[in-house]
């Protein structure tokens, strides 16, 4: 915290309330290019097949099977390498934001799309045939992502394929102050840490953003410790109180969740559900209903298993119900309480 600076103290339920109004969790938006912007702020991670779609629909009204298809949205290899969809307008921020400061990496960042851009000569080419044409390994092509220059494709079945496009004319600095204005809007109040590990980039690369981000930051005390807000969001995380949507259902990978360290304590008190809700291998789907992380979730085929950590009233059974049969994929769902639960 800066010294001589006054922190404001913020509340668990102040936090979480600006966290769902950020992500758009308590009232879906209105459909259209603007929406699926907003709902893509911080990036919506695809690493699991179509999660981007299934965040997409806790976030906006109207969303189709085709929705993370839509012409304003694009798909990278986004924070830490992962498959992510972004608003096509937001592609230096995804890319760019990430390039590291250090030369070495960085010239191997535009080398490799060099390379890749040589090999592929205008084709859209399976990321694991190009590497083996190129002679490296596939996942090594990932690091000209960073350049904004790699655009791709993964329907969930086949290998993403990927083709080149002209590099954004955006400062990477620029771009990276961009991102952490970005993730502080979505998951503030943060720290430089947090930041770093979430984008996956330097300690120092994100310390040093949020040094040069000082004038629009504002120190705040949390339950877990101090952190830091965006000032310009002051207002919101001040509001009174809203009632929070009845239930949504939240792929493994959402924003939301997808937090590390401390930042878990604060969403998931209790140390035995959050081991539930972030497991070592593949991440279920959070439950969130009237506000709060109530259990999680998982899809198989036309099965939605939905495994509450509570009792639910009939209510809420009938709200989560009615927003497992609404998800965007194709077929009618059944909706089973999950054995055991």
């Amino acid at each position: 915290m800066a010294r001589g600076s006054s922190p404001l103290t913020l509340t668990r339920p102040q936090i979480l309330q600006f966290r769902r109004q950020a992500g758009a969790l308590d009232t879906r938006l209105p459909a259209g290019a603007r929406a699926l912007r907003i709902a893509a702020w911080a990036g919506l991670q695809d690493s699991s097949p179509r999660a981007a779609l299934l965040s997409l629909h806790a976030r906006v009204a109207g969303v189709t099977a085709a929705s993370w298809e839509h012409r304003s949205l694009v798909q990278l290899w986004g924070p830490r390498y992962n498959d992510y969809v972004v608003a096509a307008r937001d592609l230096a921020v995804f890319s760019l934001g990430r390039l590291p400061d250090h030369p070495r990496r960085a010239s191997r960042a535009h080398d490799t799309a060099a390379r890749l851009h040589a090999h592929l000569a205008g084709r859209r080419l399976p990321f694991g045939q190009a590497g083996r044409a190129m002679g490296v390994p596939a996942n090594s092509l990932r690091y000209a992502a960073l350049t904004g220059r790699v655009l791709l494709r993964w329907d969930g079945a086949r290998q993403p394929e990927v083709w080149m496009v002209p590099p954004p004319a955006v400062e990477p600095l620029h771009a990276r102050l961009e991102l952490a204005r970005r993730y502080l809007r979505v998951f503030g109040p943060a720290t430089p840490d947090a930041f770093a590990r979430w984008a996956g980039i330097a300690a120092k690369e994100a310390h040093d953003a949020f040094t040069r981000l000082a004038r629009e930051l504002l120190p705040v005390r949390t339950p877990i410790g101090d952190a830091w807000m965006l000032a310009a969001d002051e207002a919101d995380v001040r509001a009174p109180a809203v009632p929070a949507a009845p239930a949504r259902l939240l792929p493994g990978g959402d924003a939301y969740f997808l937090l590390w360290g401390r930042m878990r304590e604060l969403l998931v008190p209790d140390a035995r559900r959050r081991a539930q809700l972030w497991t070592s291998r593949v991440w279920p789907g959070a439950l969130l209903v009237r506000g709060e992380v109530a259990g999680t979730w998982r899809r198989a085929g036309a099965v939605v298993s939905i495994a509450p950590w509570r009792r639910l009233s009939p209510a809420e059974w009938a709200a989560v119900e009615a927003e497992a049969r609404s998800l965007p994929v194709p077929g009618p769902l059944v909706v089973a309480r999950a054995a055991g639960t």
